[in-house]
């Protein structure tokens, strides 16, 4: 990979270059000082996904001149919903390559980096401080504070992003501002919240966030504005309203705190590992597996509405403790979610109250119904 842009400005050359950027042009805050500086400054794109599509594409057609695209996943088809940066022929393709050429079709005039690793305490300062800022558009909090604490150390700003059914956050972490641990300080309990596999996404609240994340980019890129630091922004599409919460540094903060005790960027798990040997149960051998089992079936009410197995037990999350007793310890149970998230945690659960014959579903049943035609799970 190259290494960092200097400051040096870029000149643009040439009338189709003053064509394609004339709109910007035109905006006193910006000019053509402005958009030189765009074209020298450099985006790291964490995440290709709902927030990633729109952000990568804002800041493609503003002209930034080096984008990083990382992410390690490959499109699916559950995607097309609200990751509009990908078509129905990119289905099962690696996510920062198919990425990096729709960009480079959309503006052949900028360079795209696609890294297609994962984000991991191995590469994170290395990556982030090849880049001016960073734009958090994951949705594991594992890796949320670890973008978070090699951008802090790094001294770059963190623009972060996150979604969930109707509601959307956005802010701007470090550069000169408070840090997302400041306002986080750690993450919730393990399966205590929903990823958007699990509780699901309006779409196009994808593209309204993620848009949002791009104008704060592209502000701290030009040096304009009152960027997003301190603030919290909270986006209710289903209301339609927008409202702000500001918060200050923590001086207790364990990352920029008085007495930080933080000193490099770790990735923390957001799951305690499961202890012991636990059986799992691929996809396509679960029909097998309940010849002598009993689907044990996690999913909350609304989930389940979409298809289940015959002869399942329903025994939502939320409801496992309270209703526990309702199984017997001497079956065998194979423990089944939506993708898989929440069945583990469920295992868990079970194992410390002393059931023993338990098996886990592998990608859970929106994996079995990619096995099977004729479940109605979609």
């Amino acid at each position: 990979m190259a290494e960092r842009a200097s400051s040096a400005s870029v000149t643009l050359a040439g009338r189709s270059a003053l064509r394609r950027y004339s709109r910007h042009l035109l905006i006193p805050e910006v000019g053509l000082a402005g958009q030189e500086r765009l074209a020298s400054s450099r985006a790291l794109v964490i995440g290709a996904g709902g927030l990633g599509s729109p952000a990568l594409q804002y800041l493609a057609a503003a002209g930034v001149g080096r984008i990083g695209i990382v992410d390690d996943d490959t499109v699916d088809v559950t995607n097309l919903q609200r990751q509009t940066l990908f078509t129905t022929a990119d289905v099962g393709s690696s996510k920062a390559t198919v990425a990096a050429r729709h960009l480079h079709a959309l503006n052949p005039d900028i360079a795209i980096d696609a890294i297609a690793i994962r984000f991991d305490q191995s590469n994170a300062r290395d990556l982030v401080r090849l880049y001016d800022l960073v734009l958090d558009c994951t949705d594991r909090f594992s890796t949320r504070y670890l973008i978070n604490d090699a951008c802090a150390i790094e001294g770059r700003p963190d623009v972060y992003a996150s979604i969930f059914r109707f509601d959307g956050q956005v802010s701007v972490f470090g550069a000169g501002g408070p840090c997302y641990r400041c306002l986080y300080p750690s993450a919730p309990p393990a399966g205590t919240v929903p990823t958007c596999a699990e509780g699901g996404v309006l779409g196009v609240l994808a593209g309204i966030v993620g848009s949002f994340q791009a104008a704060e980019a592209l502000k701290l890129l030009l040096g304009i504005g009152e960027p997003l630091r301190g603030r919290l922004l909270l986006i209710d599409a289903l209301g339609a309203r927008v409202r702000e919460v500001r918060f200050e540094r923590d001086r207790d903060c364990a990352l920029c705190g008085d007495e930080p005790a933080i000193r490099d960027a770790v990735l923390e798990e957001d799951d305690e590992p499961l202890t012991g040997d636990v059986e799992e149960i691929a996809p396509e051998r679960l029909d097998d597996a309940l010849r002598d089992a009993v689907l044990l079936d996690v999913r909350e009410p609304h989930e389940a509405v979409l298809g289940s197995v015959d002869g399942a037990i329903a025994m939502p999350a939320t409801q496992l403790e309270a209703r526990m007793h309702e199984l017997d310890s001497a079956r065998r149970y194979v423990v089944a979610c939506r993708v898989g998230a929440k069945s583990l945690w469920a295992v868990r659960r079970l194992r410390d109250a002393g059931f023993t014959r338990l098996q886990h579903l592998r990608g859970g049943l929106l994996a079995y119904a990619a096995q099977r035609a004729d479940f109605d799970f979609f």
